[in-house]
């Protein structure tokens, strides 16, 4: 009996799973939490507590809007304008989760301490860019142009960076954790303190790039390829 009742208390105690739908604009995200009586992020986002699809997919058409979960792989949400971006982040927003910003014109841009975790922006240009500290978890950037981009304090954990374009780039205590690095340029790249644990970093450019005090345990790499960076 005592068995019986300390499953229930801990079943009623554990926090309810809670599902995160993203909606293609702040707006639409607004009038389907209210629709469906859901909790609003202020931002594109949609919290519930249990999700019923097809109540989703109503409210949603009621407002003209597509929708996805937090996380998918591919996300259904519309092409985010560069322009819009940048008006919504000079308005204060911070989360661009799941943004698809794919072969966006983002150079020079402040985006600092934005969330942009799994964000679509392969072939994108962030050259010159502040990243600093933004959240790019699990995001795409392959072969993204972020030549001299400041990523210093960034999370980039198991971000696909393949072919990227790194050099001259700020990476310092950056979190590189599993991330595909493999075939990135990383020239004249600042990597002081960054962590590459597990990361795959086969057949990049480390010319001339700062390594000091970096963490490489159990990294994918050729030994060959780290020949020409600094390692103090």
């Amino acid at each position: 009996m005592k068995n019986i009742i300390s499953i229930a208390l801990n079943s009623w105690l554990q926090p309810k799973q809670q599902t995160i739908l993203l909606f293609d604009s702040v707006a639409a995200a607004s009038d389907v939490a209210f629709i469906l009586g859901a909790q609003w992020d202020g931002c594109n986002g949609v919290v519930m507590s249990k999700c019923d699809d097809v109540a989703v997919d109503t409210a949603a058409n009621l407002v003209s809007a597509k929708w996805c979960y937090s996380g998918t792989s591919f996300a259904c949400l519309a092409s985010l304008k560069s322009d819009e971006l940048i008006k919504r982040y000079a308005a204060g927003e911070r989360n661009f989760i799941n943004a698809n910003l794919r072969c966006a014109m983002l150079a020079s841009v402040k985006l600092s301490e934005a969330n942009l975790s799994n964000a679509k922006l392969n072939l994108a240009n962030f050259s010159e860019a502040d990243l600093s500290k933004v959240d790019l978890t699990a995001a795409d950037l392959s072969e993204a142009n972020l030549t001299g981009a400041n990523l210093s304090q960034g999370y980039l954990l198991r971000t696909n960076l393949t072919k990227a374009d790194l050099q001259l780039a700020d990476l310092r205590g950056a979190n590189l954790t599993r991330a595909n690095l493999s075939e990135v340029n990383l020239s004249h790249a600042d990597l002081r303190g960054a962590n590459l644990a597990s990361s795959d970093l086969r057949g990049a450019n480390f010319h001339f790039c700062n390594l000091s005090g970096a963490n490489l345990t159990d990294a994918k790499l050729i030994e060959s390829d780290l020949a020409f960076a600094v390692q103090l």
